[in-house]
């Protein structure tokens, strides 16, 4: 186990997926596993190993926020062995460009946030995502019909701020939506040598205030957490 996981070695997959919400994470397990185990409950940040079309696989929770996520995925990829990481989340679009339930496969995430420079020395503000899981997802939404428009995401550490507009980091890169957490996964996986991708279902328009009600994102999102099964099983 580690500090913050209290699964044994040998429960986890090599492949895990990881939405923010633990009950998320839960509903996957319910609904796509089989011989599913609950291995870690630590914090209530449920892990659950089960199988997926016989192939092994992981779903945990992240949390919200570069610190929760960048602690879950570095003790997956460093204690557990983890080989691949596959965020699957919401985001907030910045451009009407997007559209209610769009799926976007993140190319890379740029973020103000200091995390990767002062835990591993990269100064780079946007962060592609690494090894072969995006393109993995292509190949996977193509194979099912699915558009997963690959995007530039800011990953931001704030939820709520003063100033309406844009940030300035968004415009420069090119980033018409974002969320909170692919940043600090991309820059841990960068510094690892591992596999880390982010797939996001459009939640939110933030120009219109438009959004997915309660009732409509349980089914929204199955489209998301299919895709990533289904990728899933490429590794």
């Amino acid at each position: 186990m580690s500090v913050h996981i209290s699964a044994k070695k040998g429960e986890i997959a090599k492949t895990v997926l990881m939405p923010g919400d633990p009950l998320r994470a839960k509903y996957i397990a319910d609904n796509f596993l089989t011989d599913v185990e609950l291995v870690s409950k630590t914090r209530n940040i449920f892990f659950f190993t089960g199988k997926y079309k016989g192939k092994e696989i992981t779903v945990g929770a992240s949390g919200m926020g570069f610190p929760s996520i960048g602690i879950y995925s570095y003790e997956l990829f460093t204690e557990y062995e983890v080989e691949t990481i596959i965020r699957i989340g919401t985001c907030g679009a910045y451009s009407t460009d997007l559209k209610l339930f769009d799926i976007l496969n993140v190319q890379k995430a740029a973020s103000e946030s200091t995390y990767a420079k002062f835990a591993w020395g990269i100064e780079d503000d946007a962060i592609s995502n690494q090894g072969t899981a995006f393109d993995k997802i292509n190949e996977t939404a193509a194979e099912l019909g699915l558009n997963a428009k690959p995007v530039n995401i800011h990953s931001s550490d704030i939820f709520y701020r003063k100033d309406p507009a844009v940030p300035e980091i968004a415009v420069r890169h090119n980033c018409p939506a974002v969320e909170m957490e692919a940043f600090a996964l991309f820059a841990n996986a960068q510094h690892l040598g591992k596999n880390a991708a982010t797939i996001l279902t459009v939640s939110d328009i933030i120009p219109t205030h438009e959004q997915i009600s309660a009732d409509q994102r349980e089914q929204a999102l199955r489209t998301m957490m299919e895709l990533s099964l289904e990728t899933a099983l490429k590794f």
